[in-house]
Order: structure tokens, then sequence, then C-alpha cells
């Protein structure tokens, strides 16, 4: 199987890439940065497949920039709407199977309770209209062979993210007011790495004309941003004090939801998988980080 992975240079596209790497896995990849494939451009992506064939999909590429995304709406909404319809409608013509990665900011976080996959979408910024849009026009115009997964704050040994951020600031200052009033679940990318390479694998996922389906995926348990920080904090040994805040003293361009925890129940039992608690997988996380940047000095 020839399997395209976009969004190459990001998080998830990176974790992916590392983990085939390591475990060696019998297919051909073909990773893919915005260099290569433009998702801005519908000739690009157009010219792109017409130049190449593949037999699967796999769309770790988005517009993630959410408080940008408020005063850029014509960009996210060509990148995570667009663009996945265009390739949608190539991934359909030519038999080519899709997983297409998402996001808990489909959600406007009232419910207060675990969001399961077909429970009603509400968005409340830009970032989480244009994702929905995305799955939308696939759900739309692919009734097989495409797959959708929700996951929630993302993060990695790589780029930009929550956890580099905090590490960062942690060094630099003696106190840190994080918000303590929006709760999720950390997701770490290279657990979601691994269950899409699991679901690939699984006789299910390969069947012909398999329904398309919509998936949440990230870690167990939950907790407030104020909460992942102080674990992080923790972990890394700084002696940074973090301090509780509510969402009314960080204000942003874009409106978070208060509440999106996902529930796994569907994905697990679906794809028979364990799922790591997100404490677990931060320590694991931040064993990695120190490696990751020493070869990356090399």
């Amino acid at each position: 199987m020839i399997i395209l992975v976009t969004g190459a240079s990001g998080q998830l596209g990176r974790s992916i890439k590392s983990l085939v790497k390591r475990d060696n896995i019998n297919h051909s990849f073909v990773f893919v940065t915005r260099e290569q494939l433009d998702l801005s451009s519908l000739s690009n992506i157009h010219s792109y497949f017409k130049a190449h064939k593949f037999d699967l999909i796999i769309n770790c590429a988005a517009y993630t920039a959410v408080d940008k995304a408020e005063h850029d709406r014509e960009k996210a909404n060509m990148i995570n709407h667009l663009a996945v319809k265009q390739v949608a409608e190539i991934a359909k013509s030519n038999n080519i199977k899709l997983i297409h990665i998402s996001t808990d900011f489909v959600f406007d976080g009232l419910k207060h309770q675990t969001y399961s996959e077909s429970d009603t979408t509400s968005p409340i910024n830009i970032y989480g209209k244009t994702k929905l849009a995305g799955e939308n026009a696939i759900l739309s115009i692919m009734k097989f062979d495409a797959i959708i997964i929700r996951t929630s704050w993302l993060y990695s040994e790589y780029g930009n993210n929550f956890v580099a951020t905090i590490l960062k600031l942690a060094q630099k200052n003696n106190n840190l007011n994080i918000v303590s009033d929006q709760i999720g679940t950390p997701t770490y990318a290279g657990d979601l790495g691994r269950v899409i390479l699991n679901i690939i694998k699984n006789d299910k996922f390969n069947e012909l004309e398999r329904v398309s389906e919509i998936y949440h995926y990230s870690n167990a348990g939950w907790c407030s941003w104020y909460d992942f920080a102080k674990e992080i904090v923790n972990i890394s040994g700084a002696k940074c004090i973090i301090n509780p805040i509510n969402t009314e003293d960080y204000p942003t361009a874009a409106k978070r939801p208060e509440y999106a925890l996902l529930s796994k129940k569907k994905i697990s039992k679906e794809f028979n998988l364990k799922i790591n608690s997100w404490q677990d997988s931060l320590k694991y996380c931040m064993k990695n980080l120190s490696t990751v940047s020493l070869l990356n000095k090399e």
C-alpha cells in the first residue's frame, strides 16, 4: 500500500514518520510538507494528485493558528475546508482511502459531559467552523472509505506546542498564570500516530466499501490547562509556581470551548485499543524531549 501523509513537518506528521522508521512498517509512505503539496492552492492539489498515485491519504495538515484564524478566515477556510473537499473528491474518484484529523473545537463546550461522535456540533470560533466544514465535505462526498478522527490538545516532542511553551516560560519566570476553567484532555501525538498505524493494519479498516465514520481519540483522563502546566513543571523539576486564573483574565481573539472531553468508547472498542493516561504519556514525551533536541542539533 502506498500511503501519503500530509503535514509532514507538523507534530502528528513527524510523529508518524518517527514511528514508521522505528517499527519498519511494511507499507510505502510518502511524507509531504506544504513545499511539495500546497493545500492553500486548489490547482497545486490537482496537479500533485495527477502526478502521484496513492492507496491511502492520511491528512494531518491543517490551519491550526486558532487566534490568527479569526482575522485570516479565507486562508483557514481554504486549508481546513476547501482543500479537504478537493482531496475527498480526488480520493473518491481514484478509490483512495482517507484518514482525516479533526478537532474537539467542533463543539461549543457547553454540554459539561463527555462528547460522543453523534453529539450536535456547534463551533464557537473560525478554526472550529472551518474544521467542521471540512468534516462535512468529506462525509457528503465519501460515503465509504473515510475516517475522521477528532482529537484534542495535541502535543509532542516536535515544534511549538503547550508543553514546549510551558518548559520555555518556566525557565525564565518564577510564576506563570494559567487558565484553570477550560477542561479537556491532552493528546500525545505519538499515541495518536500509533492509533492511526494500528487502524491501517486492522481488517475492519481494509474492508471493501467500509462506511465512512467519525471517531474521537485523546489520552485518558481530564484536566485544565492549569493542571496540565503544573504537571509539566513538576516533571521537569523547574522551580516555577503555576497560578490558576479564569478565562476572562486571559483574553484571546478566539473563544475556546470550556469543557470539551471526548468519549473514546467507540474507537477503543472497534479497534481494540488500550488508551494511555495523559499523565503517563506526558512523562514519556518529556523523557524523549532531550533526545530529540540533541538529534536536531547534530
